[in-house]
């Protein structure tokens, strides 16, 4: 995977934000928790019907969510934002707010119950429609209720050293 890894990145960096009713070994009680995970393995999988997929291990939190609530969000952030998205993909959200301790706002979808993050250049509202194994990964492919952009900004990419930008606004003539 190393030599696949040095072709494919930089790859853009999006934060998925997702909701469920869960029961927790850490909590007594099933409550509603909202989640933000960090991920630069997705893509458009179709046009018609437009479909988005993002590639989740299994072991993560937020996959127990989305495959409960069978919706999620795509945040796609601006380079501005990279501390809080390296918060967001460097710890566990099932006992910590991960909007609060990143300093991320939170405003609700409007096509599906699920937040998503003010500060984000655009959305993609989904609904799940399909999902599968593929090897320690899980594809998630989820049918785009609402896409909204917001702005233009310079976007956050990863490689394998760490978080840049590759996008320059360019002005027009």
């Amino acid at each position: 995977m190393k030599i696949v890894s040095e072709i494919v990145y930089p790859r853009q960096v999006i934060l998925v934000t997702s909701r469920a009713n869960v029961k927790s070994r850490f909590f007594k009680d099933t409550k509603v928790k909202d989640n933000i995970f960090a991920l630069s393995w997705h893509m458009p999988v179709s046009s018609e019907p437009e479909l988005y997929a993002i590639s989740v291990s299994p072991k993560r939190f937020s996959y127990q969510l989305i495959m409960d609530s069978k919706v999620f969000v795509v945040n796609f952030m601006p380079y501005k934002c990279k501390d809080a998205v390296m918060y967001c993909g460097s710890h566990r959200g099932e006992l910590i707010d991960k909007f609060r301790e990143a300093g991320l706002k939170k405003e609700e979808a409007e096509s599906i119950d699920c937040p998503r993050i003010k500060e984000a250049d655009g959305y993609l509202e989904c609904e799940v429609v399909n999902h599968i194994d593929a090897g320690d990964h899980v594809i998630i492919v989820g049918k785009v209720l609402k896409a909204i952009k917001k702005h233009n900004s310079p976007r956050l990419f990863h490689t394998r050293e760490g978080f840049v930008t590759t996008q320059k606004k360019v002005k027009k003539k």
